[in-house]
């Protein structure tokens, strides 16, 4: 006895039909959430129109107008940039603020990453390092420069010549000699700023996997080698973040400039914010002229951090 086989239905070319498309435009939108998402991103898109990219756009407008802010503005093209890039001052400022910045990546940037690391070897009391470190961040800026400022005191008595002279050097004229200005000023930024950064690397050690410090210590690494060869690489994406930030922050030095030597001696400390300081407040009165140049200094900015992006995207993924 045969079984009965159930037919098959003959194959159809017709496909299924296809699912009709959700209804799109303003009412889809509304049912979405879209009013309550909107009224919940109002006040950040308020805030941010209003204090950053009005700003912005109003700085753009000034930097092509003559105005003191009191006078009717009076639109002069691109006289501004000219009148910025002729200064004969601009050069100064521009090596200066060079000068300053390198001198901060090679003594401010890899500082903070070896006392990171050293807290994190450290088995008690690390809370109390990460505290001590982080302190100066929290003295606010002017006063740190001007408690700096007594401490670099050219007299024989002054703080750190009085140290200077307890291992038979010194004294030193720290703010007073064009040659030992700049260092001077770099030394208290790095001690200003560096908290901050240790704390970042902190959190970021503590996500490099405990095995690999095991697996290293089974291969017979030592301290420097683990650093070299598990904490620099886990750490790389931080590292390149940290660095363009670095960059970007030294490029616009104004503080350490403005209250410890106003731009001198002999002009060695003038920076490129410090211009545009004078520019507008520095009794010119010349906010298109100040707008101008800062207008360069963020384009310039701008084209090094795409190719900075552009050239680590590779290096800090693999």
């Amino acid at each position: 006895m045969t079984s009965l086989e159930r037919p098959v239905p003959p194959a159809t070319s017709q496909a299924a039909p296809a699912r009709a498309p959700r209804p799109g435009g303003l009412a889809a939108w509304a049912r979405r959430g879209g009013p309550s998402t909107l009224l919940i991103a109002l006040p950040m898109i308020l805030c941010f129109g209003l204090f950053s990219w009005f700003p912005i756009a109003r700085a753009v407008v000034m930097s092509v107008q003559y105005t003191n802010l009191v006078a009717a503005p009076e639109f002069v093209g691109l006289e501004n940039f000219t009148y910025v890039l002729s200064d004969p001052l601009l050069p100064v400022a521009v090596r200066n603020t060079l000068y300053f910045a390198v001198l901060a990546l090679l003594f401010g940037y890899p500082v903070p990453l070896l006392a990171a690391v050293a807290m994190s070897e450290v088995r008690r009391a690390r809370g109390l390092f990460a505290a001590l470190a982080y302190l100066p961040v929290v003295v606010p800026p002017v006063v740190a420069v001007l408690l700096w400022k007594t401490f670099y005191s050219g007299a024989d008595t002054g703080v750190f010549n009085t140290i200077a002279g307890w291992v038979g050097a010194g004294p030193f004229p720290w703010l007073q000699d064009p040659d030992w200005a700049m260092p001077s000023l770099v030394l208290e930024a790095t001690w200003a700023a560096a908290g901050g950064t240790v704390i970042i690397y902190l959190a970021a050690l503590t996500g490099v996997p405990p095995e690999l410090y095991d697996a290293a210590e089974v291969d017979g690494a030592g301290i420097w080698r683990k650093i070299w060869h598990v904490t620099l690489p886990q750490l790389r994406p931080v590292l390149f973040i940290t660095l363009i930030l670095q960059i970007i922050g030294t490029s616009q030095v104004f503080t350490e400039p403005y209250l410890f030597t106003g731009g001198g001696p002999a002009n060695s400390t003038t920076t490129i914010l410090l211009m545009i300081y004078n520019y507008a407040f520095g009794g010119r009165g010349d906010y298109g002229a100040a707008t101008a140049l800062s207008l360069l200094l963020a384009v310039v900015l701008a084209i090094l951090s795409a190719i900075y992006f552009r050239t680590t995207k590779r290096w800090s993924t693999t």
